[in-house]
């Protein structure tokens, strides 16, 4: 029988109870934890027990960041090499691959310092494959790989991805982006979150301990060559270097890098005595308007080289009559640029300013960048102090690489942008055909009284080139090719390419009969983005195009091969002007020991240092640059039954009518008339003006005052 007990020995036990309460919740909180963990394991069963193992641990993220990097260098090869181009990586370069492997590494272990682990290390792996597959899409449409400055050009992308993609997969990309994105929300919301309190100190030491292991091998590979910090090709350095670390270098390496000894006295020991001014500072306001300085004009031609240097295809006639009858008769040579495949806007960079883009961080667009704020002295300021009127004309939008804004900062008057063209034939691939081009320049030449320089920029050679058959019966085909796909390819190229080159000879027969001297450099600004290799091309060059130099008035002039940031400073001396800070160096200074080193110190100087060679202060202002050489006037506003019609001149197929800075539904209806399709109130049809609108962002570019 149970006893009672008794009331001293209740409150001994009492007494015991309150000094050990502790102990039992000990045996309590182990016997819980037992029970949990017990739980854990069955639930989870022994696969996903692994899983979570894999994604959490050190040595996981280890073997995961190796099978990232050769999914990536994989996807980076294929264009070149086959499925294999990853592991043939590896096996070549196991230093360098283990290095780039070492990188992601470094990332994905960032991990372990979150309660939502698997989150963190998915939105990292994310990161790094989206990469590797944006690297491999952006090599099947040009040579050039992908980059951090790419992002800067986004938006840009964004507006032509058409000519690139079709509806189709436009659409199942937006769908796939979707689907990805409504993923990472579940994973967050219903993802597993680590219960326990995260071991902060331990993980964040590993991390650092990571992180100063990546720094260290960084300095060593440096040092001993096995990586390196410039990139003079771009696209080798990727091949060579791995796909991980060239892009982290373009994100880390930016602007022209501050020179040695960077100083007052170090900049203008570049100069002699006699080039500087008495205030020790550049002559930048030279005034001569000198009646027998020529017209001078730049002809950029997208993609443009002669199809008879692509030794790997067979044509059934030339392509190209005009230009090779002009590069045999006239000054020529052959031009290296920045780009490959892609990068029209450094190229026009390099020969406006006289400064290499390459001096800039791999992959940088100075236009999307220091240029976006600041101006810098070009060859349109340089020629402004001589009395001429600049211009740039562009047969596409004009918001492209920012040019509405950036021309102005690089000392041009007036650009005229496909928005103030009319009529524009387009090629099947939707780009405007180059031919619109020739009347642009004769109005530009028509808008002043005074020498005009022109900076002309085409596009009708501008990739995707089509994998199947687009043209029908076209005037060349391609008899021979590498396979059937790149003969589609190239005789779509090489029927663009004939009709520019017919625009060439329409261009120089119409200066031929102007009654002022004219001075005409044309060039291409890269190869097309067609899979080729040094092999394919006679120059062994795919850096290289063609320039020459005509004129309606016989200019004499050596053939030489050239650089094209070197481009403008040689036409200037072949018409005995010196003008300008880095155009009065290179002509100066072209056999100098020390020309690159000097030269990007220049460049430096007047972009990013303290302007010592202006004596301290950027003398350069933004020009008032007008959109367009021809005014767009309303000369009455009728009104025919309800509805509206602006009459005027100059309209285009983007004029818009506005009220009041909202754009109104508006129909094209000639260059002379706009017919108005909406209602606006009769007291407000007075104040109606024309808009000339960029239609893929909607921006106004200019008014009717």
């Amino acid at each position: 029988m149970n006893k009672e007990p008794n009331k001293e020995q209740s409150n001994n036990l009492n007494n015991e109870t309150e000094k050990e309460p502790v102990k039992f919740d000990k045996f309590e909180k182990l016997d819980r934890k037992v029970e949990e963990t017990i739980q854990e394991v069955e639930t989870m069963g022994k696969r996903k027990f692994v899983l979570k193992a894999v994604h959490t641990s050190f040595a996981g993220a280890a073997v995961w960041a190796l099978l990232l990097n050769l999914v990536i260098e994989t996807l980076g090869r294929m264009p070149t090499t086959s499925v294999w181009g990853g592991f043939q990586f590896l096996i070549d370069e196991p230093i360098v691959f283990l290095y780039n492997t070492l990188i992601i590494f470094a990332t994905l272990v960032i991990a372990s310092v979150f309660k939502r682990r698997l989150f963190v290390f998915t939105i990292v792996s994310l990161f790094w494959l989206v990469i590797g597959i944006v690297n491999g899409v952006i090599l099947t449409q040009r040579m050039t790989p992908f980059t951090v400055k790419d992002l800067s050009i986004l938006d840009d992308g964004i507006t032509i991805v058409s000519n690139y993609m079709s509806t189709f997969q436009i659409v199942m990309a937006a769908i796939g982006v979707a689907v990805a994105i409504g993923l990472l929300v579940l994973l967050f919301i219903k993802g597993p979150k680590k219960k326990e309190r995260v071991k902060w100190k331990r993980n964040l030491i590993g991390v650092l301990l990571v992180l100063a292991v990546t720094f260290g091998a960084t300095s060593i590979m440096i040092k001993t060559g096995k990586i390196e910090t410039f990139f003079g090709n771009l696209a080798y350095a990727y091949r060579d270097y791995g796909v991980v670390y060239c892009f982290t270098n373009t994100w880390l390496n930016t602007g022209i890098s501050k020179p040695d000894n960077y100083s007052q006295d170090r900049m203008l020991d570049i100069f002699s005595d006699e080039e500087l001014g008495d205030d020790n500072a550049m002559l930048l306001t030279q005034k001569d308007e000198d009646e027998e300085h020529p017209n001078i004009i730049f002809l950029q031609l997208e993609s443009f080289i002669d199809p008879s240097n692509i030794t790997s295809i067979e044509t059934s006639k030339e392509a190209c009559p005009n230009f090779r009858n002009l590069v045999n008769n006239y000054p020529s040579g052959q031009l290296t640029v920045p780009a490959c495949g892609a990068g029209t806007a450094n190229v026009e960079f390099e020969v406006m300013t006289g400064i290499s883009a390459k001096f800039f961080g791999p992959g940088e667009y100075p236009y999307k960048s220091v240029l976006k704020e600041k101006t810098m002295e070009t060859l349109g300021y340089d020629l402004k102090s001589l009395g001429y009127s600049t211009h740039a004309i562009h047969n596409h939008r004009a918001v492209f690489y920012n040019r509405n804004t950036v021309f102005a900062n690089m000392g041009l008057d007036t650009f005229t942008s496909i928005e103030y063209m009319s009529d524009v034939e387009k090629t099947p691939k939707n780009w405007a055909k180059d031919n619109i081009l020739t009347e642009s320049m004769l109005d530009a030449l028509n808008s002043t009284e005074s020498r005009d320089m022109i900076y002309t920029i085409s596009v009708q050679g501008h990739g995707k080139y089509p994998s199947e058959q687009v043209i029908q019966n076209p005037e060349i085909t391609v008899t021979s090719a590498p396979s059937e796909e790149l003969k589609w390819k190239f005789e779509y190229y090489v029927n663009q390419v004939h009709e520019m080159d017919n625009f060439i000879g329409q261009l120089t027969e119409a200066l031929s009969n102007y009654d002022e001297p004219v001075v005409l450099v044309m060039y291409g600004d890269h190869i097309p983005a067609i899979d080729m290799t040094e092999d394919d091309l006679a120059s062994r060059n795919l850096y290289g195009t063609e320039y020459v130099i005509w004129s309606n008035f016989g200019l004499d002039g050596d053939d030489e091969d050239m650089y094209s940031y070197q481009l403008a400073a040689h036409v200037t001396e072949m018409l005995d002007m010196q003008v300008g800070t880095v155009f009065t160096y290179q002509q100066n200074h072209k056999n100098s020991e020390t020309y690159l080193e000097d030269l990007k110190a220049i460049g430096y100087d007047i972009l990013y240092g303290k302007y010592y060679l202006y004596g301290g202060k950027n003398p350069f202002e933004p020009t008032d640059m007008k959109m367009g050489v021809k005014d767009i006037t309303i000369d009455e506003v009728v009104k025919i039954g309800d509805k509206y019609y602006i009459k005027g001149k100059n309209f285009t197929e983007y004029s818009k009518v506005t009220l009041d800075g909202k754009t109104l539904k508006t129909i094209y209806l000639g260059s002379n008339i706009l017919g108005l399709l909406e209602d606006v109130d009769p007291d407000d049809a007075a104040n109606m003006k024309v808009s000339q609108i960029e239609t893929k962002s909607n921006e106004i570019l200019s008014t009717t005052e």
